[in-house]
């Protein structure tokens, strides 16, 4: 694969999408685990279905959204679902996980009435819910790049403060910290991520790409900042692995990526557990 890698550009292509998806994706993935926001992936990636189902059937409709990439138009229905997310947890305070199945009930809803008058299911729509080794665009790969680079760079300058709101959101009120624009501005990052990450791992297994390598991790992570870089390495495996797989087998690379992340999250339970069924030498 590694000379393929180099002699097609769409393999290229998909090769480095792939190493920045996993390493942002169980980036984030981390802070959502921690602050139990982890069906917000969920929510998003249909609303992001939602877009990419919407972008579709304008380009057939209209000349306005004919070869636009639906990538965009992806972004933006994300995005917008994060910020009605924000306005409901508002809205709910004593319920704020309400908002979180509103929202992805109303991106299903949205998506499949797109999705009929698209005429149903085509091999473009397919390639977005279930990731294509052969979709990504060097387009893509530029706007991947570009979402990769806001998003390590706003977790690196913001750090402590995600930090902080992770653990304790009122002590974080009461320090100073401007905790709305930072939570908006990490539901922003979230649906952009979702958005990126779909051409690889497809809308419907995204969340998977997001949670389970931070499963692995926290069995065995001694602090916070190791669980965020066993989550990275365990993101890279599996993506990696994944799509050396979905290559030679064929196969579409999300399905391989997940199986690959659930399979390094039961080598870490089971590890875990002969460690603690181990008799402690007392000698």
């Amino acid at each position: 694969m590694i000379t393929a890698i180099f002699q097609y550009d769409f393999l290229k292509n998909t090769f480095l999408t792939g190493i920045l998806i996993g390493l942002i994706a169980p980036l984030l993935g981390t802070f959502i685990v921690v602050r139990r926001l982890s069906l917000i992936a969920d929510a998003l990636s249909h609303v992001t279905l939602s877009g990419i189902a919407a972008s579709l059937f304008l380009s057939k409709k209209t000349l306005l959204f004919a070869g636009m990439n639906p990538l965009y138009l992806g972004m933006a229905f994300s995005v917008l679902g994060s910020i009605f997310i924000e306005r409901l947890r508002s809205v709910y305070k004593h319920y704020q996980e309400l908002a979180i199945p509103i929202i992805l009930s109303g991106g299903i809803g949205i998506g499949v009435i797109f999705i009929s008058l698209a005429d149903g299911f085509n091999t473009d729509l397919l390639n977005y819910l279930f990731g294509s080794v052969s979709a990504v665009s060097k387009t893509d790969l530029y706007v991947i790049l570009a979402i990769s680079a806001f998003v390590i760079l706003a977790v690196i300058m913001l750090y402590k403060e995600l930090f902080l709101l992770s653990f304790d959101e009122e002590h974080a009120k009461t320090s100073g910290i401007p905790a709305k624009g930072i939570h908006f501005l990490f539901m922003v990052m979230i649906a952009l991520v979702i958005a990126a990450s779909m051409r690889i791992v497809g809308i419907l297994l995204v969340s998977a790409l997001m949670t389970l390598p931070v499963a692995a991790s926290m069995r065995i992570a001694r602090g916070f900042k190791q669980t965020i870089y066993l989550s990275i390495l365990f993101g890279e495996t599996a993506v990696i692995g994944g799509l050396i797989s979905a290559y030679y087998l064929d196969l579409a690379p999300g399905g391989t990526i997940v199986m690959i992340a659930i399979a390094i999250l039961l080598i870490v339970i089971g590890y875990k557990k002969i460690q603690s069924n181990r008799p402690i030498n007392i000698n």
